[in-house]
């Protein structure tokens, strides 16, 4: 089967390949993939400057859906022919504490569906039947794909920074993460400022579409001003740094209340720099946020259906495996939101 393969270590070194298709082992399924999206992350084991383990050559693609062509020995929670989605954690130790207090994303052993074994960007994708997760029969394929990042963003937003009706939340970033994180704070009735740069326009034009109440193009407009304005003075109750940037991060510090509350879900692929006199004197509440678990797949899939959390707006390219590279160049360059490679 063609599949797209990270096949050496390094910037590069991505093509699409012939592979074998997955061979079933007991306790596993195999998903015949329908849909998978291209995640930030993806462009950092293209570049070769992300840290979660990754082991070429392996095929490439961590969020999609798909239905279940073939069940291992032991499997009951699933069936040929359901239709589902899948988490990304293939590999944990099950031992350790976060494995035994259900924060198996943290797990030191873990390895991941996309980075060290073989992902979804092929037409078929060999899975632990724990990580399957299925479909209500009104969220298709490409919403299903989106499980992923929409899970991510509700861990972050929900579990790990928790938003007050009211709030003042800067979200840098308008990818789809930022999108995603967008929507969780407008559910919990928080004021959202949504930034991006020149080549953002569509992207903070959907922003607001999606209920944000500020959008800033941080290369035109005055962020600090128009933060002070908002707020009346008072600073940014929440940052959600969804870019990566340096600058983005360094800025949101400064915006920041007194107390106010940090929470790092963009990945910089490299190291930064940020004063961090300014957690000390302003007593700053810092976390980062990665992956995600069960209950946020649960609840991001139950959103979807529910119409509650948008995902096909964010779509803006569908294509075929064959132009994966048209794809991860309309990504990474910000004219795509969102590409689902479609089988």
């Amino acid at each position: 089967m063609l599949a797209i393969v990270k096949y050496k270590e390094g910037d590069g070194f991505v093509e699409l390949r012939e592979v074998e298709e997955p061979k079933l082992l007991p306790g596993y399924v195999i998903i015949e993939v329908k849909a998978a999206g291209i995640c930030g992350t993806d462009l950092h084991i293209l570049h070769g400057d992300v840290e979660i383990p990754v082991k070429p050559p392996v095929v490439l693609g961590h969020e999609f859906s798909g239905v279940v062509s073939e069940v291992g020995e032991g499997v009951t929670s699933a069936k040929v022919g359901d239709r589902v989605t899948a988490e990304n954690s293939r590999k944990v130790c099950g031992i350790c504490r976060y494995c035994m207090t259900g924060s198996y994303n943290l797990c030191p052993q873990r390895l991941a569906t996309g980075y060290a074994f073989d992902g979804a960007f092929a037409p078929y994708c060999m899975v632990p039947a724990e990580r399957v997760h299925h479909l209500p029969d009104n969220v298709d394929f490409v919403t299903g794909a989106l499980s992923d990042p929409s899970a991510c963003a509700y861990h972050a937003v929900q579990e790990l920074t928790g938003i007050d009706a009211g709030d003042y939340v800067l979200i840098t970033g308008p990818g789809p993460m930022g999108l995603f994180s967008l929507q969780y704070v407008k559910a919990n009735g928080g004021v959202v400022i949504l930034t991006g740069l020149s080549r953002d326009k569509e992207r903070l034009a959907l922003g607001k579409e999606l209920g944000a109440d500020y959008t800033v193009n941080v290369e035109k407009e005055n962020l600090r001003q128009i933060c002070q304005d908002i707020t009346r003075g008072k600073g940014i109750d929440v940052v959600l740094e969804c870019s990566g940037s340096e600058r983005a991060a360094q800025q949101s510090f400064e915006l920041l209340r007194k107390q106010g509350k940090y929470t790092q879900i963009g990945i910089f692929g490299s190291a930064i720099n940020i004063n961090l006199d300014k957690l000390v004197y302003n007593e700053l509440k810092v976390t980062g946020s990665f992956s995600q678990k069960y209950i946020p797949w649960e609840k991001a899939i139950a959103l979807a259906s529910q119409g509650k959390i948008k995902v096909k707006p964010l779509v803006t390219h569908l294509l075929t495996l064959q132009k994966w590279e048209e794809g991860f160049k309309k990504f990474e360059s910000g004219e795509a939101i969102k590409v689902v490679f479609t089988l």
